[in-house]
């Protein structure tokens, strides 16, 4: 089954606001088994719109709309696909009855357009709009399925959630388990953990093995269909063993965890506590500890010592290490990693230093990256070469903090 979604609004081609929709609809369609082949945006022009369906008319086999069921003039969809199909526009007395409580209960008076959302084509099933007035519909044409769905995502997402998913699994019978699992990388670029896997991404069939990097990481989507459940998790389980005995040095967690809740979770579970000293990062990764609900159990400050006076005056970092090797150093981060956990009496003291850009910084190289952690039994540092913009930098050498931390924490007993 090829499926297409149709955004239909001139906010999206005007760049007033994201087309979220698709996104969403398109993880959730992939969820029951639906590939999605095409995404089409289309503004409120019925002659565009009625081109943007003939031409999905002709290479998918399912045709999602979301956006123009509402009451103006310039919300055209319905009116537009009826006419393509040749069918009437019939008024559904659940959603008109619906319409006209919620003005009643708002004691506002309703306009007679208002009436316009509560129109369905003839023939087709109603998908209850429990947060919003305008109800979907779907319905099968032309051996074509159509689902028409609100604008407003918080509309569209619990529609498609409770009666869209269903009406596709009953009316194409879809029996299967879609069951998927979402692995996630960091410290291994997308192309080379490819590389790393190739063969069993080009021998799948099911399971299914996606890549996708974001943001400096790399996730995996593995994707298992069967009628029991238990037997897809067992496809996953042996899937995921083949993948991480390659690539599980760079493996932190599943699903939609980030590195920051994995090193909060692990500080809460080995019951210990961190500061931080924060030169390039200015105070990143403060932001993303303080963030989370919780913070306060586990993070115990931070000093953002982006001079070398502070560095010397609040973080008494030598003097003579500032000389000799300077800020952007593996002993000016060793430094003060070790000297703020001791003045901010923590566990552990973790240490960003560096050259972000868009100049050298004390002779170093932009990218040149230091991070230092230290507990009370040693300190590492890190060493880092980093690519990209001053905030890129910036921002994924406070990712590697907490990718450093999770490795660290992980093998704390």
């Amino acid at each position: 089954m090829r499926t297409e979604i149709i955004a239909v609004g001139s906010e999206l081609l005007l760049g007033q606001i994201a087309n979220t929709n698709a996104q969403f609809l398109s993880k959730e369609l992939a969820e029951i088994g639906l590939n999605v082949y095409y995404h089409t945006v289309v503004g409120d022009n019925p002659v565009r719109l009625e081109s943007a369906i003939k031409i999905a008319k002709e290479r998918s086999n399912i045709i999602i709309f979301t956006g123009g069921l509402g009451p103006t003039k310039d919300d055209l969809t319905k009116e537009t696909i009826s006419k393509s199909l040749g069918k009437n526009l019939v008024f559904d007395h659940s959603a008109l009855e619906s319409i006209e409580d919620y003005f009643a209960r708002t004691k506002r008076t309703m306009s007679e357009n208002n009436k316009k959302q509560a129109l369905v084509i003839e023939g087709s099933t109603i998908l209850k709009n429990d947060y919003g007035m305008a109800p979907g519909m779907a319905l099968e044409a032309d051996q074509t399925i159509y689902m028409l769905l609100p604008g407003p995502p918080s509309e569209m997402s619990p529609m498609f959630k409770n009666y869209g998913r269903e009406f596709f699994q009953n009316q194409l019978g879809i029996q299967d388990k879609i069951v998927s699992r979402v692995l996630r990388y960091f410290g291994i670029g997308e192309s080379q953990l490819e590389t790393d896997i190739q063969d069993l991404i080009d021998g799948q069939t099911n399971p299914t093995v996606a890549p996708l990097a974001a943001d400096g990481e790399v996730t995996l989507r593995l994707t298992a269909k069967h009628t029991d459940e238990k037997t897809a998790q067992k496809l996953l389980d042996e899937v995921e063993r083949k993948i991480n005995v390659r690539v599980g040095d760079f493996f932190y967690g599943y699903n939609e965890t980030t590195l920051i809740n994995e090193v909060m979770a692990q500080l809460v579970k080995k019951k210990k506590t961190i500061a931080a000293a924060e030169s390039l990062t200015g105070g990143m990764f403060s932001e993303l500890v303080t963030s989370l609900e919780g913070a306060s159990q586990v993070f115990n400050g931070s000093i953002i010592s982006y001079t070398n006076e502070v560095k010397k005056q609040i973080l008494h970092i030598q003097e003579e290490t500032l000389a000799a090797y300077g800020a952007v150093s593996e002993q000016c981060a060793k430094e003060m990693a070790e000297q703020v956990r001791k003045l901010l009496n923590s566990d552990i003291g973790i240490s960003f230093t560096g050259a972000a850009g868009p100049e050298q910084h004390e002779g170093q190289p932009v990218g040149t990256v230091f991070i230092g952690i230290a507990d009370k039994d040693q300190t590492n540092v890190y060493a880092l070469n980093l690519a990209g913009s001053r905030k890129g930098i910036r921002t994924r050498t406070a990712k590697y903090g907490c990718h450093y931390l999770v490795k660290l924490l992980n093998e704390i007993e």
